[in-house]
């Protein structure tokens, strides 16, 4: 009989924490819209069949290709199909979709085809190619598939007496890639170059002068190397994964342990501080539990429980993950969440802390709902940001995840609806298509390796039975790639070393306890936030928190909010106010916290202003008919250049067309200031899109009705690390806009003027001054 260790018996009952704690109320409150088990033998049926439909077609017209055309029914080979720029990283011409997918037959209990799809890997793949390709892809993708589907041929040579010709081929081939991949981390700081050519290395001088990565790319490194080193005997893997993982705990920030995007994996600087739990990050925090489950080693699970706890504090705002400024975490970054962050309720499951994780996937759950798919990206109030859906996997892995924590026939339902609305708008002849909008529901021409490989995988298991499948899905850890390593891997050996950092050891200070049961059925939770999405209740409720940079002197409604929070006001004359707060004097302990949070928030913005500022405001200003300057406020860029000083941009302004400019220009903009409007696509890439038009400058106006700068707090726009943008680039809120088109509209010859606000007021100062002179003189 196997012995476990006392981590090992620990974590195969972490996930089961949030079991225990709704058996006590499942006696007595029975879940809704109970599945019999026909419909749900019949859904796990069909999930299969989705399955083999995409298989067959990708094996039948694209392999050895690295994924499926689906509506081309072809192949899509690197270098061969034409190019979708930095989206092709992910392609090495490996036969990708198809390594991927090897452990999803096991889990389907598919022994002979996952034997002959082996046998097609050994004879067809080859790594010898000259294709630079992405170190994060390959290594989950392909690193991840080969090493799992060994284990997996291992497992059933032993169980089933099966596959008896086969000899470690797939761990040769993994350790093969693996070298292939190293001299990416040859850095000063052991963080890895985000792409490498498998054949050459960081040879070129492309990659060798090659700085960025994001954090989700050096961090989501350690579970697979690690156990190619345990499986192949070679620690080398291990050790550069576990150099990088330390390099960047030692860059988060001290302040608010939280992590930025993007980094130079030289120097470590910070090249974006945008801080959430989505694109960019997702996976790093996911690899800082994980690597505990599997490694046993405690440094990791000391770093995610702080990590945690700070994006509890700072990023969850209710259902929401709201991105906020790593070294600024009351201060939000953009105004939009990304599809990707649908895996953190599935982590949180995985930590225990079941009522969050409910609440922010019913907040997707109705997301869906209301845009067929969950859009690639949507705003706080729930519209569509980027429209695209590429049949991503991380929801339906959150629901299997509270499904196995809850029992509740729920999520059964919800995973119901995801088999039926990809059925319908996503299955083509050819396989399964990508959605480029949803809200025309037209396809791409692309299925990724994943959704064979997680979507399809997490699907089945979530109808399917743990007594029905061959494996012991509590003997292993799923990697961000669904794929399956034991926990035993943890026993082998242990290349890492005991921690010292001092900031390390109070780890069990920021642990979070489960639920109680007795507090806690999920209809409970989910039912409010129905409301918060689909608006049947008012967005905004009455107590929500009033935050420092929202604050008006002249809003009664804002003096009565923060005297309830214990804060009281003196004045020191000349219009400056002293804010002085008092736990005792607040209407709850509630209002107490939120007082305090609002005087942190003070304290921060007075830091800002009293620093030269990071955001100068910009105007938009023309003159009106009767002589007079209409002058609109307007916020900047961060990826365009700065106008200071007296420099500015004057010239007649027209329209683009597309008015989103997020498809081919259709009108001329060369030489003029191109007006945008906001929506479908980023500020930079419409920006971009603006100047290769020929355009000197770029007004971008809000597509949310009724904004003006009087209403709305002024932001920059963010870019995505690329300076490539020469063009100036503001921004208008529609209110203010409306002004500009109407007057644009009027007379269409009009000159526009955009320069720095506080620039303006000092030249129409200038010229007031010499006003006054002139009539002096006169008189």
């Amino acid at each position: 009989m196997r012995k476990y260790n006392v981590r090992e018996r620990i974590m195969a009952r972490l996930l089961l924490l949030s079991l225990m704690a709704t058996a006590a109320v499942a006696d007595s409150a029975v879940p809704t819209e109970n599945m019999s088990t026909k419909e749900r033998n019949e859904l796990k049926e069909e999930a299969r069949e989705m399955f083999y439909h995409g298989y067959h077609a990708y094996l039948e017209n694209a392999f050895p290709a690295d994924e499926l055309m689906p509506l081309s029914c072809a192949g899509r080979y690197r270098g061969i199909t034409p190019s979708r720029g930095d989206m092709d990283d992910v392609l090495g011409n490996f036969s990708m979709t198809l390594v991927d997918t090897l452990d999803t037959l096991v889990i389907l209990g598919d022994l002979e085809e996952f034997e002959h799809a082996v046998k097609l890997v050994i004879q067809n793949v080859s790594f010898d190619n000259n294709i630079i390709v992405s170190v994060f892809e390959t290594n989950i993708r392909m690193i991840g598939g080969l090493l799992s589907a060994h284990i997996l041929a291992e497992y059933i040579q032993k169980e089933a007496n099966l596959m008896m010709w086969y000899r470690g081929e797939l761990l040769e081939m993994a350790k093969d890639l693996g070298y292939r991949l190293l001299p990416a981390f040859n850095t000063s700081t052991g963080i890895p170059h985000a792409r490498v050519n498998l054949q050459t290395g960081m040879k070129s001088d492309e990659l060798r002068h090659s700085r960025e990565t994001c954090t989700a790319c050096a961090g989501t490194i350690l579970l697979e190397f690690a156990a190619l080193s345990r499986l192949s005997g070679e620690p080398i893997f291990e050790a550069k994964a576990t150099k990088t993982m330390d390099a960047l705990w030692k860059i988060r920030h001290r302040g608010s342990d939280l992590m930025g995007t993007t980094l130079n994996v030289h120097s470590g600087d910070w090249i974006r501080r945008d801080s959430g739990v989505g694109a960019g990050i997702d996976s790093y925090y996911e690899y800082c539990l994980k690597s505990y489950v599997l490694l046993g080693d405690e440094r990791y699970l000391a770093r995610f429980n702080r990590h945690y706890n700070a994006v509890m504090k700072y990023i969850s705002q209710g259902p929401m993950l709201l991105d906020v400024l790593m070294h600024r975490p009351h201060a939000k970054s953009r105004n939009f969440m990304d599809a990707l962050l649908a895996f953190w309720p599935g982590l949180q499951v995985l930590t225990g802390d079941l009522k969050p994780a409910v609440q922010t996937h019913e907040m997707l759950y109705q997301v869906m709902q209301m845009h067929t798919f969950i859009p690639e990206a949507f705003t706080f109030d729930f519209q569509i940001h980027w429209g695209q859906h590429p049949l991503r996997p991380e929801f339906i892995e959150s629901t299997y995840f509270l499904y196995k924590a809850t029992g509740d026939h729920y999520y059964l339902q919800v995973g119901k609806k995801v088999l039926r609305t990809l059925q319908q708008h996503a299955k083509v002849p050819c396989g399964y298509a990508a959605v480029n909008d949803v809200r025309t529901g037209k396809h791409e021409d692309r299925m990724d390796s994943f959704v064979l490989s997680e979507t399809f995988k997490y699907l089945y298991l979530l109808f399917a039975d743990d007594s029905e499948l061959i494996l012991d899905l509590d003997d292993f850890i799923f990697t961000t790639e669904a794929h399956l390593l034991p926990l035993s891997l943890g026993q082998f050996t242990n290349a890492t070393t005991d921690f010292k950092d001092e900031d390390e050891y109070h780890m069990l200070d920021f642990m979070r306890s489960c639920p109680s049961p007795n507090k806690l059925f999920p209809n409970t939770v989910r039912r409010p936030i129905r409301d918060l999405v689909t608006g049947v209740c008012p967005r905004v409720s009455s107590n929500k928190r009033l935050r420092a940079q929202d604050f008006q002197v002249s809003n009664a409604d804002h003096l009565r909010t923060v005297y309830d929070m214990g804060i009281t006001m003196v004045s020191l004359g000349e219009g400056k106010v002293q804010l002085l707060h008092s736990f005792y004097n607040a209407k709850s302990p509630e209002d107490a916290e939120r007082g305090l949070l609002f005087m942190q928030e003070m304290v921060e913005l007075s830091k800002q202003q009293a620093a030269s500022p990071t955001m100068q405001l910009q105007a938009v200003f023309f003159k009106k008919p009767d002589g007079s300057y209409e002058i609109l406020k307007a916020g900047p860029s961060h990826f365009s250049p700065e106008l200071t000083d007296d420099q500015s941009v004057h010239q007649k302004a027209v329209l683009a067309e597309p008015h989103r400019l997020c498809s081919a220009l259709k009108n001329s903009i060369e030489n003029r200031i191109a007006i945008i409007e906001r929506g479908d696509c980023t500020f930079i890439e419409k920006a971009r899109a603006a100047q290769k038009g020929g355009a000197l400058a770029v007004i971008i106006i809000d597509n949310t009705a009724n904004t003006s700068s009087d209403n709305q707090p002024m932001f920059a726009m963010s870019g995505d690390g690329k300076d490539d943008v020469t063009i100036p680039v503001v921004f208008l809120f529609s209110a203010d806009g409306a002004i500009l088109k109407k007057a644009l509209q009027d007379s269409p010859d009009l000159e526009i003027n955009i320069m720095q606000m506080m620039a303006l007021g000092k030249k129409l100062a200038n010229e007031l001054n010499v006003l006054r002179n002139t009539v002096n003189w006169l008189n």
